[in-house]
């Protein structure tokens, strides 16, 4: 996810005479991104056009669709591979033992039917917002604004655990557990830094940490296959449902990302066709190297896998070519983590920023830096959350309520596919892309969704309800203020 753009633009006003459905949505997407150089305020908080009238340039004022297929899956691709999948098979070794491959078989479906649904509705619905727009297209504005809400709450908690896991590995790799609190403070100090200074600068970091990731996991996997042991990897016994439900819950957060990759769906050269097929491309890609690392983990490790919960993957490199290549794995993965926080430090301050902005936060919190025109203290409050999560709780922790946010939102947009389809809605001109097999998708998607929540404890759902209960409690006091404030001009 990028920044926006410097400019607020004013609300698109219907056409009259047309006919077709014109479901609209109110607000914008508080981490839609654009293409367009230097921060600014984000997009509007009024309605986005109707659907009937997208515009095939893009979707509101001044978008240029300029994506295209391969570019959009190496988007996907990238910001789903993130520094999660260095620490889960650990994870997932502990909740089912040899029986881990089949929790990620399970989180595999499951992430497949949902890129699906969000294939079709990002087809008929291509709209700059990813799954907040559609969301918000079908059952309107609060349902829209508790999406953005989920949409926040997922990167926060997110960035949290990364955080947390970044501490963990930076420590072991100075051999100085003490430093873990210390580390994580000078590291987000200096992103913080970065990113005030202005979007470029944050960018090219991004751009640099990000190359660190995807050659370290293909050069484990390449050299650690020949050291693999087949008796390790049989499985001896099925896996209990609910601990299998468990696994996989904690494993959507390897392949959270998607909904922020479509967020840019309102800049895709001809969506119909380049969404669906860049989300098959990266979503096979995704899975097979996801799969192809936790079994030469596990198969080097065996039972000791399930153990090795601060790093498995360097345990496991280290085993097989000598102390270096543990050393090499942790740094590799410590900049991996470091990686996506800068990302996601650059991208979720901008929804804190724009929920100031709709009078739904403080108005200091929407203040844009008089000389570097970034949202300070935005990332100031943001990274200051975070540094608070990564320092008192554990990746595992973050990471699965931060993956009960996606569910939810995933889970909405499943729904509002079926919504979207029984009304025919779609882009002028444009011949939406279908999932095959009429509703089954979108209805089995919510029902593996379902169950996957199974497992999700009681404190955690109260996590979740708080957070929503607190953002709900917002919106209705704020009420007065956004009726109050005037349009946005240019």
């Amino acid at each position: 996810m990028t920044c926006c753009r410097r400019r607020i633009a004013p609300a698109p006003q219907p056409s009259k005479g047309r006919s077709g459905p014109t479901i609209r949505a109110a607000g914008a997407c508080p981490l839609a991104p654009t293409a367009r150089r230097g921060w600014g305020a984000l997009a509007p908080p009024v309605m986005f056009r109707p659907v009937t009238q997208t515009r095939q340039e893009g979707s509101g004022p001044g978008f240029v669709r300029a994506v295209g297929t391969f570019a959009f899956a190496a988007a996907i691709f990238n910001v789903t591979v993130g520094g999660g999948i260095f620490r889960l098979p650990a994870t997932a070794a502990a909740s089912v033992g040899t029986a881990a491959p089949l929790a990620y078989v399970v989180c595999g479906l499951v992430m497949g039917c949902v890129a699906l649904c969000f294939a079709e509705a990002g087809s008929r619905v291509p709209l700059t917002g990813g799954p907040y727009a559609y969301v918000e297209a079908v059952f309107g504005r609060f349902p829209g604004f508790l999406a953005g809400v989920l949409l926040w709450m997922l990167g926060t908690t997110a960035m949290g655990g990364v955080a947390s896991a970044f501490a963990d590995g930076a420590a072991a790799l100075l051999g100085i557990p003490g430093a873990r609190v210390p580390v994580l403070v000078a590291a987000f100090a200096t992103i913080a830094w970065i990113n005030i200074r202005g979007v470029e600068q944050g960018a090219r970091l991004i751009v640099v940490l990000s190359a660190a990731k995807l050659l370290p996991l293909l050069l484990f996997v390449g050299i650690g296959l020949f050291s693999v042991v087949p008796a390790n990897l049989a499985i001896t016994a099925a896996p209990e449902p609910a601990n299998l439900a468990r696994a996989a819950i904690v494993l959507v957060f390897a392949f959270s990302g998607v909904e922020s990759a479509l967020a840019a769906s309102g800049e895709v050269k001809d969506p119909t066709r380049t969404i669906p097929r860049a989300l098959v491309i990266a979503m096979t890609g995704v899975t097979l190297l996801y799969i192809a690392v936790h079994m030469v983990a596990h198969g080097i490790l065996g039972p000791r896998l399930a153990t090795e919960t601060t790093d498995p993957l360097a345990t496991a490199f280290g085993a097989v070519v000598g102390p270096w290549g543990t050393a090499f794995l942790l740094a590799t993965a410590t900049v991996s983590r470091l990686g996506y926080t800068s990302g996601m430090a650059l991208a979720v301050p901008r929804a804190l920023w724009k929920f100031a902005d709709d009078g739904l936060l403080p108005r200091v919190v929407a203040s844009i830096h008089p000389r570097f025109r970034t949202p300070h203290v935005a990332i100031l409050v943001q990274v200051a959350l975070v540094l608070l999560l990564g320092a008192v709780f554990s990746f595992e922790d973050l990471a699965v309520i931060s993956n009960l946010a996606a569910l939810l939102l995933y889970g909405g947009c499943a729904a509002a596919v079926l919504v979207l389809r029984a009304r025919d809605v779609k882009a002028p001109g444009t011949v939406p892309y279908r999932v095959p097999g009429g509703p089954v998708i979108p209805v089995v998607t919510i029902a593996l969704i379902g169950w996957l929540l199974t497992s999700i404890t009681a404190i955690e759902w109260r996590v979740l309800a708080s957070v929503l209960g607190a953002a709900s409690l917002l919106y209705v006091l704020s009420g007065a203020a956004r009726r109050g404030r005037p349009a946005p001009t240019s």
